[in-house]
């Protein structure tokens, strides 16, 4: 007699959980996260995956009852916002249909969307530069906040005079964008809930209870870009550190409340700037992870499961982001060296990853299971490891390395 999906559902459950906490589980856990893979697998656009909320929701059905991960990510908050987004005129990425072909990934925009010489105006009033400054940068339908007068002024009377801005053509056309989006953004938040309740009904978890930014990442990917963030290090140095400080606590709060409201407890934070390559280890250890450990360790005092994705290679960092607590996080690894990293944390930290992508789009399935038989027998050993893509499984995966990489780290990857 099979299993119902309640027992399915703790099952997997606590297969994930042992492992974060060190502990040997039944078998290693098939954790992988998907983009658009099952639109490619289903045959389906990257646009329509992006539109047609019905499609997307059959199509990632499909893929997770093909290869019964023992976590699932919920599609639509991630990829279910192209009306949403073009609706508002988004600038900051340009996505399947809209910049770039229909059947291809969305791609990140990179810009100042914040000035060097506004550092004082964000630190000031954080609200005021978001509302009037930022967001009419980073979309279109909202350009007429420019308009808007400081809410910091707009006290007794003045309120009477202030709000005839509200009155221009420009300003009721932003409020009948936002009302449109409003309406978009409801449906994709139904369809969410439809499919958390649908997934748990048939024993899937969910992978995601929120996402976090590192501070430097926070600053540097949406506001400063790149090139900015870079050379305030140099140039802002006590600008920059007093953002971050001020900026972690209020990151730190809304995780907080998005796991309470989803009530899972997984928190994915993307890691950027801080990796090999980028910042010297003096600069990391200054600008960079200080603030980042801040939220990982309140995150799992909130009884949360801090995962950040070091996205590029971090070996050099292994004994300094060692320093959390042992058992209550997932560091899930894209190019960093997975044999030192579990050599330098497998006593301390579970690790994720990090089958790369060159195998699920032009390897074979032998190629898979052979990179995957090391991972297990190495990374797994005694516990305390997920198996992951380096970067979930890449949109253009061979269907059938991903049949194999599944089927063998379930059958090959238990603990005896």
């Amino acid at each position: 007699m099979g299993k119902t999906s309640t027992e399915l559902y703790n099952e997997r459950l606590k297969r994930v959980q042992d492992t974060v906490a060190l502990k040997k589980p039944d078998r290693v856990p098939f954790v992988p996260f998907m983009s658009f893979f099952p639109a490619n697998y289903c045959g389906i656009s990257c646009e329509d995956y992006m539109y047609d909320l019905d499609k997307e929701y059959t199509t990632t059905k499909k893929t997770i009852l093909d290869f019964e991960p023992d976590m699932y990510s919920n599609p639509f908050p991630l990829f279910g916002i192209g009306a949403i987004i073009e609706t508002l005129d988004f600038k900051q990425m340009k996505w399947p249909g809209h910049g770039v072909s229909p059947t291809v990934t969305y791609q990140f925009v990179e810009g100042e969307y914040m000035k060097a010489e506004e550092y004082d105006s964000f630190l000031s009033d954080p609200s005021d530069f978001l509302l009037r400054t930022y967001l009419p940068r980073t979309y279109g339908a909202l350009k007429p906040l420019t308009m808007l007068p400081s809410l910091f002024r707009s006290y007794y009377t003045r309120i009477a005079r202030n709000i005839v801005v509200l009155a221009t053509p420009e300003f009721r056309g932003a409020i009948e964008n936002l009302l449109k989006a409003s309406d978009q953004a409801q449906l994709m938040a139904i369809k969410t809930t439809e499919f958390a309740k649908e997934m748990q009904e048939l024993g899937f978890p969910p992978m995601f209870g929120g996402t976090c930014n590192a501070p430097f990442d926070h600053v540097g990917d949406f506001f400063r870009g790149t090139k900015g963030i870079m050379l305030d290090m140099y140039r802002k140095p006590k600008q920059l550190l007093q953002l971050i400080e001020k900026i972690t606590p209020t990151l730190i709060q809304a995780t907080i409340a998005d796991a309470r409201r989803t009530k899972t407890p997984f928190i994915f934070i993307p890691l950027h700037k801080g990796l090999d390559g980028f910042m010297s280890l003096e600069q990391f250890n200054t600008f960079y992870w200080p603030s980042l450990r801040e939220v990982i360790v309140e995150l799992i005092n909130a009884g949360l499961i801090p995962m950040p994705l070091w996205e590029g290679d971090c070996t050099s960092r292994l004994e300094i982001i060692k320093d959390i607590p042992a058992g209550k996080a997932i560091y899930w690894f894209e190019r960093t060296d997975m044999f030192k990293a579990k050599k330098a944390l497998g006593d301390h930290i579970c690790i994720r990853g990090n089958v790369p992508p060159s195998l699920f789009n032009s390897g074979t399935p032998d190629d898979i299971k052979d990179y995957s038989k090391k991972l297990i027998d190495i990374v797994g050993k005694g516990g305390g490891f997920i198996m992951d893509g380096a970067i979930g499984i890449p949109d253009e995966a061979r269907p059938e390395n991903v049949r194999a990489w599944a089927d063998f780290t379930k059958e090959y990857g238990v603990y005896h």
